[in-house]
């Protein structure tokens, strides 16, 4: 096992530095820069921020620079917020966004498999039947809808939660976003737990257990949930990744300094860096977070080696 992580560690390098190039390249041909705007910039001023930021430089020149800083840590300073570097602007915007994004991806794991145990446990009932006809409905209607209608109905309507904002980071703040991230991720993770449970059900070894005359617990926590969760681990992977590193949606309709929101900042205002910086972290997150699910799944499943 310890050589396989090694491996995927190795092969991340190349992975990464692909994605860093891909990504740095898109940006800066895309139309626009940092410092175009509606009022012309003096000439002389121009000539000069080009220089302070290595833009008078051809572009692969540029992409080296950047390799270089980047090795070293440095994701440069955001053209946006020009009081803060990037590294200082994700110490602050990165754990409002994990802080967010763990809550959710828990309460959606433990709501969402326990809704898909029942269903498969009670199928062809009125219980099957409502988790189902629920979790559809909430996989199809997306977080944009979402985000704005808890809003409007909990913050504005009722007044009985703050429509937005941080307040550094209060549970009466937290509860609209924590439950539009998590509402989607219930009906996928039910609807993946409970055809796995089905499936699982009907396997040898299941059958095996009840023969044996083993407790019903023992049979469904133990043996039959244990093959089920499978396909819940495969799915959070980039799941966990997308949710601790932000959500652009919910970070944006409801104010959240997180970097989900500053992505979208750093978008519109085409600060490469910020964007650059963004990119960065979230294809660290999967990297790393489809290695921790290949390692349970390894765990979950004995069948399953890595030599």
């Amino acid at each position: 096992m310890f050589g396989y992580v090694l491996r995927r560690f190795a092969g991340a390098v190349p992975t990464l530095f692909f994605i860093v190039t891909i990504a740095f390249f898109m940006i800066r041909l895309a139309p626009g820069g940092p410092f175009d705007l509606e009022r012309p910039i003096d000439p002389l001023i121009m000539e000069n921020l080009n220089k302070a930021y290595h833009f008078d430089k051809p572009l692969w020149h540029q992409y080296f620079i950047y390799l270089g800083n980047l090795l070293q840590g440095d994701l440069g300073p955001s053209f946006t917020r020009r009081d803060f570097t990037v590294v200082e602007l994700f110490q602050t915007g990165l754990p409002v966004s994990i802080k967010l994004g763990s809550l959710s991806l828990s309460i959606a794991l433990v709501i969402g498999t326990f809704l898909g145990a029942m269903a498969a446990l009670r199928q062809n009932t009125w219980i099957d039947y409502a988790v189902v006809g629920t979790a559809t409905l909430g996989i199809t209607i997306p977080t944009f809808i979402i985000a704005p209608l808890l809003s409007l109905v909990f913050g504005v309507m009722l007044g009985v939660l703050p429509a937005g904002g941080w307040d550094g980071g209060s549970f009466r703040n937290m509860v609209l976003p924590v439950v539009t991230l998590a509402l989607p991720q219930i009906a996928i993770i039910a609807r993946l737990t409970r055809g796995a449970t089905i499936e699982a059900l009907r396997s040898n070894h299941v059958r095996t257990a009840r023969a044996y005359g083993l407790p019903a617990f023992v049979v469904v926590v133990v043996h039959t949930l244990r093959a089920a969760i499978l396909p819940v681990v495969s799915y959070l992977g980039p799941t966990a990744a997308a949710l601790l590193t932000g959500s652009v949606v919910v970070e944006t309709v409801f104010g959240i300094p997180g970097i989900g929101r500053y992505f979208v900042q750093g978008a519109l205002g085409r600060d490469y860096t910020l964007v650059m910086g963004t990119v960065v972290v979230v294809a660290i997150f999967v990297l790393v977070f489809n290695l921790i699910v290949d390692i349970l799944y390894a765990w979950l499943d004995p069948r399953v080696r890595y030599d």
